[in-house]
């Protein structure tokens, strides 16, 4: 990366900000507050997967957002991104050799961490006050973001895969979200008189647990059931579809967004399929009411 034409540096920070949830935002405020005051170019070094990716492989949590929905976000703050790759080399990285490489490559003349933000290969070791001092042996101020209780990615992930998606939405600071291709399924829903569209999900994204959800597809209500339609057969794939109330039109092959507002139940097993029919006009009716709809 290039030194910035009117010869400032930059302050940076370092992190996955996976969700860009309330917390990664207060180290964003931090950030650009930070810049704005010292005459420097905020800038975002995050990077091409999630860390576990490389580092345990098992252990690799499900993602809450893509990359580039993640970037987007970012950069609507007003904040430069730049996306590495999280190589096994990168990851052996000590942070007094982070640091270096964030003078030298990317101009930095300071660094806003987490409250909570470890890095570096040695980091688990490390304190505040030992970032601090290993920023100043290299010409780098450390400053650390304000502590935001209870919100970290880990806590979102539980709250989704639990079915709360309310939660989730408060700890993120806004509704959760899917984005994926409308596709043919097997027209179920049509034949119960509730078509339905099936979307298909990244297999990175996290999917909160199964049941069914009020929700808006592209701004439009929707009831939206997450599972594998036990009432059909069992052993089924989890799939997501939703119900676009009062739509009557066409979205195969399009690319939409699915936003979660409340949980409405758990998914049940019915002894008949005029007992499922019967249930989703009772689901419709609890979306529209949790929608104002």
């Amino acid at each position: 990366m290039k030194k910035n034409a009117d010869g400032n540096g930059r302050a940076v920070t370092v992190g996955t900000f996976d969700g860009v949830h309330r917390g990664h935002k207060e180290v964003l405020r931090t950030l650009k507050g930070y810049s704005e005051r010292n005459g420097l170019h905020p800038l975002v070094i995050t990077f091409d997967r999630h860390p576990l990716e490389t580092v345990a492989p098992a252990r690799a949590p499900k993602l809450l957002q893509s990359r580039e929905e993640r970037d987007e976000l970012i950069r609507g703050t007003g904040v430069e991104v730049e996306e590495v790759a999280f190589t096994p080399t990168l990851c052996a990285l000590t942070a007094g050799e982070w640091m270096e490489i964030l003078r030298e490559r990317y101009d930095a003349k300071a660094l806003i961490t987490g409250y909570d933000n470890k890095f570096g290969s040695d980091g688990r070791g490390l304190t505040p006050s030992d970032y601090r001092r290993l920023g100043e042996e290299r010409g780098l101020i450390v400053e650390t973001a304000g502590e935001l209780p209870g919100v970290c990615s880990t806590f979102i992930r539980r709250a989704l895969e639990r079915g709360d998606v309310k939660e989730a939405t408060e700890m993120l600071g806004r509704e959760y979200v899917l984005k994926g291709e409308v596709v043919n399924g097997r027209h179920l829903g049509r034949k119960l008189g509730f078509p339905t569209a099936n979307l298909d999900i990244s297999r990175r994204m996290l999917l909160p647990g199964k049941g069914v959800y009020a929700a808006r597809l592209e701004g439009m209500p929707a009831v939206v059931n997450i599972g594998d339609n036990p009432t059909i057969e069992s052993g089924n794939p989890v799939t997501v579809e939703a119900h676009v109330i009062g739509f009557e039109g066409d979205l195969y092959g399009k690319v939409v967004k699915l936003s979660f507002v409340d949980r409405i139940r758990n998914e049940e097993k019915f002894d008949s399929l005029d007992s499922l029919r019967e249930q989703i006009e009772r689901d419709k009716e609890e979306a529209e009411r949790i929608l104002g709809t």
